[in-house]
Formats: structure tokens, C-alpha cells, sequence
């Protein structure tokens, strides 16, 4: 299996901290691949973590690096790209 990597620019005002993150890491765990998040140059981290992810301190405006690896690293990195590219009160749930 290949490795897919996506650059994705924060949308949601609040960046990947409370109820983004939530929605973020709950999106990671709908699916199977391996998922990670990194910001800059930064070492990716576990995109299923609230603490990982929050600890990244990415904020409104700064481009994440997302990489998937398994066999529906498409279709997850496609939620991971909405969640972050969708403003606060306009989510679909």
C-alpha cells in the first residue's frame, strides 16, 4: 500500500483546538488507514489523538500536512480535508 499526503489550509476560527479537533479525530476514527497530521515541518502525529492534535497548536489560516496509508486513505483524507476546510456552525452534523 501506498502512502498519500495532502496539505490542507485551516479553516474553522477556533484552528485544530475544541470542537474542530473533536469533530477531526472523530472523522480519523471512521476509518481504517493509518492517519497522521502534521504541522510545518513537524513530525506527523496521530490523527485519532485529541492530544496529539491539539497539541500541534494549528490555527486558522496554517497548512497541515495529512498522510494516509490503507486501503481507504482516499475517502479519509477527503473527511480530514472537510472537517478542516469547512467554517465553525456550517458542519453538516
Amino acid at each position: 500500500m501506498s502512502q498519500i499526503e495532502r496539505t490542507v489550509t485551516i479553516v474553522p476560527e477556533a484552528g485544530l483546538h475544541a470542537r474542530p479537533a473533536s469533530r477531526f479525530v472523530a472523522a480519523a476514527n471512521e476509518f481504517d488507514a493509518d492517519l497522521s497530521v502534521a504541522k510545518d515541518e513537524d513530525e506527523p502525529v496521530n490523527a485519532r489523538s485529541m492530544l496529539s492534535v491539539t497539541a500541534l497548536d494549528a490555527r486558522q489560516g496554517d497548512e497541515v500536512r495529512l498522510v494516509a496509508e490503507g486501503d481507504d486513505a482516499e475517502a479519509a483524507l477527503d473527511a480530514l480535508e472537510r472537517v478542516l476546510t469547512t467554517p465553525e456552525g456550517e458542519d453538516e452534523s
